[in-house]
């Protein structure tokens, strides 16, 4: 009996290990199986937080972890590769995101132009057949110039011009197409952020359209200092799409304004009344030095005078009653045997 009683008790301190799957609460918590999220609505017991915040806390999530399995083991299974799983719902709860929602791309101006017109993209072949070279070559990349410089490897010369390069003008005419599909392509990027560019950049007769030109042609009229009203027109010179010259300059608006009688006379009382109140600038530190150059001429001069109010027999220079300093007497003074005289004894 003993024996037997030993291993009921041995059984019930394993099963004390282990909780009941059944969990009480005041407020039934919200569990939302899509996102295996659980809310606990019920408050804290504030005693069993003081007396223990660690076991407490470790105990309540303990519960609400049991509610979402339970939960989540009365959903439907299927097995996948030998292992059963549960098929989660669609979420309820809408969480917030870490980033802002993804805005569509802009369009280019030629989607945007395509889009008007009804223009559907067509898909190019990768590589077309060519008979020069008989075989196939890409439509597009590095091979594709290599083929066409394998294809051209000799090219027509005029006959007026025998010494005309037409390897370098043909290298020149791709550099400019490259160049001018990357402005294009700048520009885009430009417009898509809203970002202001100048209207005209550095553009050649040969790359530039018309419009661009008259534009460049308005801009330079308004850059002299009368902003182009005392400038020569040229011969059939046109404006940019009606636009006048100062409505071209960057910045603040030309525009001149009008003016009346009452305003003119306002601005010009406002100009007066500022003049005639104006105060002169005092200059501290020349006032000073006006001030002890006179206090010195004061003081030479009283110098210059005796103290019984007659000149000095030098002629108007210190008197004995004024201080200064007193010129050595060349070996009239008597000597001071104590003090070590410093050189040669005069004999």
């Amino acid at each position: 009996m003993d024996i037997v009683k030993e291993i009921l008790d041995k059984q019930q301190q394993t099963l004390q290990k282990y909780k009941p799957i059944t969990v009480q609460k005041s407020l039934d918590p919200t569990i939302d199986a899509g996102h295996l999220l659980v809310s606990d609505p019920n408050y804290f017991d504030d005693e069993q937080m003081k007396a223990d915040r660690e076991k407490y806390v470790l105990d309540l999530t303990r519960d609400n972890v049991q509610l979402l399995i339970n939960d989540v083991w009365q959903l439907p299974t299927e097995r996948v590769d030998e292992s059963i799983v549960a098929k989660l719902p669609p979420p309820k709860t809408l969480l917030p995101r870490s980033r802002k929602l993804p805005v569509p791309k802009p369009l280019t101006k030629w989607e945007e132009f395509a889009k008007k017109k009804g223009i559907k993209k067509r898909t190019r072949e990768k590589k077309v057949f060519d008979p020069v070279l008989d075989k196939w070559v890409p439509t597009y990349g590095y091979q594709r110039y290599k083929a066409e410089k394998e294809r051209d490897w000799a090219l027509d010369v005029p006959q007026n011009d025998p010494y005309r390069d037409m390897f370098k003008e043909k290298r020149d005419l791709r550099i400019e197409r490259v160049a001018k599909n990357e402005v294009a392509r700048m520009k885009n990027i430009a417009r898509a952020k809203k970002i202001a560019v100048p209207r005209t950049g550095f553009v050649g007769p040969e790359s530039a359209s018309a419009k661009q030109l008259i534009t460049a042609s308005n801009i330079v009229k308004a850059s002299t200092a009368s902003v182009g009203v005392f400038q020569e027109s040229l011969p059939n010179e046109k404006q940019a799409r009606g636009i006048g010259v100062k409505e071209l300059l960057p910045g603040v608006n030309r525009k001149k304004k009008t003016s009346s009688m009452a305003g003119e006379k306002r601005r010009n009382m406002e100009i007066v009344t500022k003049v005639l109140n104006k105060k002169p600038k005092i200059d501290i530190d020349r006032a000073i030095s006006l001030q002890k150059a006179e206090a010195r001429a004061e003081r030479e001069a009283d110098e210059g005078v005796a103290a019984d109010g007659k000149k000095s027999k030098k002629g108007g220079k210190k008197s004995k009653a004024s201080f200064s300093r007193k010129k050595p007497k060349g070996g009239q003074g008597k000597r001071n045997h104590s003090k070590r005289t410093v050189g040669r004894k005069r004999r």
